[in-house]
C-alpha cells in the first residue's frame, strides 16, 4: 500500500473525509514519527510546491488533533507541537532548539499523583522534560 493510500485509509476510519488538502497534509505527519509545528508543516509543504493556505495547514491539524490522527503537545504557551505517535509517551524539550524527542513511557516512573479534583478522574499523565546544554 502507498502513503497516500495508507493516509487516505487512516483518515476515514477516524472519520475524517480523505479531501486532498487533508492528504496532502497527511502525507507528511504520517510519513514516519515526527514532531512539527504548524509553521514548520507549512513551510514544507510550500518548498515541495503546495499553494496549500496556512488557513487550511491550522484547520487540518485542529481537525486530526480532534480525531485522534495526531496529538497536539503544548511546549509552550501558544506554540503547539503536534506529534504523529498518539500512543502514551513524555518529551525531552530542547529549550534552545525548540526539538523535541521521545521518552518510552517505560523509562518513567510516577510513584503517586497528587490527590485529583472532586467529581474528575486523570485521562492522561504527560512528562515534559525541559533540556539545555551546559
Amino acid at each position: 500500500m502507498t502513503l497516500k493510500a495508507d493516509v487516505e485509509a487512516t483518515l476515514s476510519a477516524h472519520g475524517v473525509k480523505p479531501t486532498p488538502q487533508r492528504v496532502e497534509v497527511g502525507m507528511l505527519l504520517l510519513a514516519g514519527p515526527c514532531h512539527v509545528s504548524a509553521d514548520q508543516l507549512l513551510q514544507s509543504l510550500r518548498q515541495s510546491g503546495s499553494r496549500i493556505s496556512k488557513a487550511t495547514v491550522y484547520n487540518t491539524l485542529n481537525l486530526l488533533s480532534r480525531a485522534g490522527i495526531v496529538r497536539e503537545v503544548a511546549v509552550h504557551p501558544g506554540r503547539i507541537v503536534y506529534d504523529s505517535t498518539t500512543t502514551a509517551h513524555h518529551h525531552f524539550l530542547d529549550e534552545e532548539t525548540g526539538e523535541l524527542r521521545d521518552i518510552d513511557p517505560a523509562d518513567v516512573e510516577l510513584l503517586r499523583l497528587p490527590p485529583l479534583p472532586e467529581g474528575t478522574q486523570a485521562a492522561s499523565v504527560e512528562v515534559l522534560i525541559r533540556v539545555r546544554r551546559r
